[in-house]
């Protein structure tokens, strides 16, 4: 009888220690800060910042990761002098590569026309007035990339659609349309 006894407190014990396991639960955790940080909500005081906040500014001097310096501001100084002394770092093989025609169908031809005429399908719908047509401008490479830059009057800047590197075949092909006008 104390045999029988024996055994059934002994499977009851592991009964009651097996149902007290949860597979889906995490373990006892060591360093939990590690795990779980304290989150800052933004803007808010916070005595362990500079300043009492949050929310900081980047360092002076930081560059977003893949932004290229562009080193003419955005005026009309910089445009003049952007025309006159930038130049573009093409090679001949990307020049001659097509991609830059395939880019200004893709985010020009709206306004400026197929040739450069500024006779688009924007302007012909009377969306935007006063495109001019290439060939009643003097541009030079460095005058098309600092307006595809920047932007100048009613056109936007395109330097988040486009790199330095396309804005530049851009440019390119700009000035292959005005030479054939």
């Amino acid at each position: 009888m104390k045999k029988i006894y024996k055994i059934t407190l002994l499977v009851g014990l592991t009964i009651l220690v097996s149902s007290c396991h949860n597979n889906s639960a995490p373990n006892y955790q060591y360093f939990p800060n590690m795990y779980e940080s304290v989150a800052y909500e933004p803007y808010t005081e916070a005595k362990v910042f500079k300043g009492g906040k949050e929310g900081q500014l980047p360092v002076a001097g930081t560059i977003n990761r893949g932004f290229e310096p562009y080193e003419y501001e955005n005026s009309t100084a910089g445009y003049e002098a952007a025309k006159a002394n930038l130049k573009s770092p093409l090679t001949e093989e990307e020049r001659n590569s097509g991609k830059g025609k395939e880019l200004f169908e893709i985010y020009c031809i709206s306004c400026h026309g197929a040739t450069g005429n500024g006779k688009g399908k924007l302007v012909e719908r009377e969306k935007f007035l006063g495109v001019p047509s290439y060939k009643d401008r003097e541009i030079t490479e460095g005058s098309i990339f600092h307006v595809e830059t920047y932007g100048l009057n009613a056109m936007g800047s395109h330097a988040n659609q486009l790199s330095a590197h396309e804005r530049w075949l851009v440019a390119d092909y700009v000035l292959k349309l005005k030479s054939q006008l």
